[in-house]
């Protein structure tokens, strides 16, 4: 793309028209407005998760979307989603890795087969995919969106939650190392982090009145985020429009972690 045409139509870039993107993690909250955003700009979008029925009713939505039911902890099950991407859509231009679970609970109460759990959805799993992926991302110089957290950057407490800010902190590096890897093979890795945005991890705190103190109290902008404020980070980091940009986390929350 020339400059003369981005100085004519600045709004180009941010189109997909043509390629392939992967949300994992699509079948409700961030992941669904995710795919619905990536729909909107073009691309033809495969959403994987779990719960099939709730792939099915997204996917009627968009434009030709593709369903891919699967549990991404499982390692072949990772393999088969890359593999339908493929084989259905027959090309993979954008990654975004969605998929997580966590819980608040203190660390004399927590599991080591739950941080296992944990460890093994929100990283391995991406570590994972961006390793299928990666052959089909390179042919076309594509991008990579590893959704962590702010809670990758600092600590949570008093929510307690150490596996989560442990994988999401994993998340933040294994960004950075994945993207000098892919660097010199034309492919971007980011990392979008959000803070406190509604979603299945924090149903009830858009209307506990102590959360909501807790969150406006310490977010400079005095509220939790609304779904389509996440909408022009993701399309920076998974368009052209963010064509210079890799190894990064963008950090949309509120101001939380600027104190």
């Amino acid at each position: 793309m020339s400059l003369e045409s981005l100085a004519l139509d600045p709004l180009a870039p941010f189109r997909l028209d043509g390629r392939v993107a992967v949300v994992t993690g699509a079948s409700s909250g961030l992941g669904e407005r995710f795919a619905r955003v990536l729909d909107a700009v073009g691309a033809r979008v495969v959403v994987a998760a779990r719960r099939r029925s709730r792939l099915e009713s997204l996917a009627a939505s968009l434009t030709d979307a593709v369903v891919v039911e699967c549990d991404l902890s499982d390692a072949s099950e990772r393999e088969r989603l890359v593999a339908l991407t493929l084989s259905e859509a027959g090309r993979l231009d954008v990654l975004v890795n969605n998929a997580g679970i966590g819980a608040t609970v203190a660390l004399e109460d927590e599991g080591l087969d739950w941080f296992r759990d944990v460890m093994e959805l929100n990283v391995t799993a991406a570590w994972h995919l961006a390793k299928l992926a990666g052959p089909a991302l390179i042919d076309g110089g594509g991008a990579i969106v590893n959704v962590a957290s702010m809670l990758g950057h600092v600590g949570a407490t008093p929510v307690k939650q150490a596996s989560y800010c442990a994988s999401k902190g994993a998340m933040v590096n294994l960004t950075r190392e994945l993207a000098l890897q892919f660097a010199r093979k034309g492919v971007r890795v980011n990392a979008l982090c959000p803070g406190w945005f509604p979603s299945e991890m924090t149903a009830g705190m858009e209307s506990d009145e102590g959360s909501q103190r807790f969150i406006s109290t310490n977010t400079p902008l005095q509220r939790m985020g609304a779904e389509h404020e996440l909408d022009g980070a993701l399309l920076l980091l998974a368009t052209d429009a963010g064509s210079f940009v890799t190894g990064q986390s963008l950090i949309v929350d509120g101001g939380w972690t600027a104190r």
